[in-house]
């Protein structure tokens, strides 16, 4: 298969474009900058070609589309590692809306659907939801703003996508090695500082990359169980309150004890590294029902092991 991924030159879709050049598949990365040819092993195979387009409106990235076993995965927006200014989430929303409409303008024009389209998405759609347990039935709060207003708005541009089956992802945390989420984490727990955050009870719905790689592949039918079209929950099926997320990590790097963060201090911080509180201060419960009634089976349902495989 010819798997087209948009916005795929960060760490998911580097991640993504790997398993799928390793299985023998075509990639074709639609980015804003193109990398250097002969960067990675798999461009001098030729299996991985950068293509550049605007995430604005329909081009000639668009004939990359074409042809009869040809899927498409949508990574393109923002990351959301910044301020929660009115200016940053219309930003958000802006990246995530426009990207995702000329993909589905180019779809229209093709003569065969897609064979599959998996769009992405984020379990933040739920906001802050408390003791809530969440699954894909759950409905979407109306009206709240951040992220749940900029990931419905998302998800509401795929309408009249041309493909024979869409799945749309909604993330939780993906926890990858060296990469600045956990590097920062980490850092805290080495420094002593790795305590609980805000009240430590806010629930965090993570999923191992590598999970998260297996769940995109069983959605464009290449392997693992087959996905219904629709909503898919991808987090793993233990999630872990924040106390114990940080209690995990300071084991992994040896330290007993931690300093926690209380919420002013986090505010603080946040407002000097220019990037949102609420990251940390909120939290979801979300599992799928959807992968468990479809047979799929993590290879690291529980931290620990999570953990532990990227720090190997």
């Amino acid at each position: 298969m010819k798997v087209v991924i948009a916005g795929g030159s960060g760490t998911l879709g580097r991640a993504l474009s790997a398993a799928l050049t390793a299985a023998g598949h075509e990639v074709v990365v639609l980015t804003r900058s193109p990398r250097p040819e002969g960067e990675h092993p798999e461009r001098q195979r030729g299996m991985v070609r950068d293509v550049r387009w605007d995430a604005r409106t329909a081009g000639g990235w668009a004939a990359e589309l074409a042809g009869e076993e040809v899927a498409l995965v949508n990574l393109a927006g923002r990351l959301v590692d910044a301020r929660p200014t009115p200016a940053t989430i219309a930003d958000l929303t802006r990246s995530r809306v426009e990207a995702t409409r000329a993909l589905v303008e180019a779809s229209r024009d093709l003569e065969r659907p897609l064979r599959r389209w998996v769009q992405a998405s984020t379990t933040a759609i739920w906001s802050d939801a408390s003791e809530e347990r969440l699954d894909e039935s759950s409905p979407i709060p109306i009206g709240l703003p951040q992220m749940t207003g900029v990931a419905e708005q998302w998800e509401r541009a795929l309408d009249g996508a041309h493909s024979e089956r869409t799945v749309i992802l909604r993330t939780g945390v993906v926890l990858e090695a060296n990469t600045p989420a956990l590097d920062r984490l980490l850092l805290l727990a080495r420094l002593g500082l790795g305590g609980p955050v805000g009240t430590g009870r806010q629930w965090v719905s993570w999923i191992h990359v590598r999970d998260w790689v297996r769940i995109v592949l069983a959605a464009l039918g290449l392997e693992g169980p087959a996905l219904p079209a629709g909503v898919v929950v991808a987090s793993a099926p233990h999630p872990v309150r924040n106390a114990e997320l940080m209690r995990t990590l300071r084991r992994a790097v040896g330290r007993r004890v931690g300093l926690p963060t209380p919420a002013p201090v986090l505010r603080l911080g946040a407002l000097l590294l220019r990037t949102d509180p609420d990251l940390g201060l909120t939290g979801r419960h979300a599992t799928s029902r959807v992968l468990e009634q479809a047979g799929f089976g993590f290879e690291h349902p529980q931290l620990d092991s999570a953990i532990q495989d990227l720090l190997a």
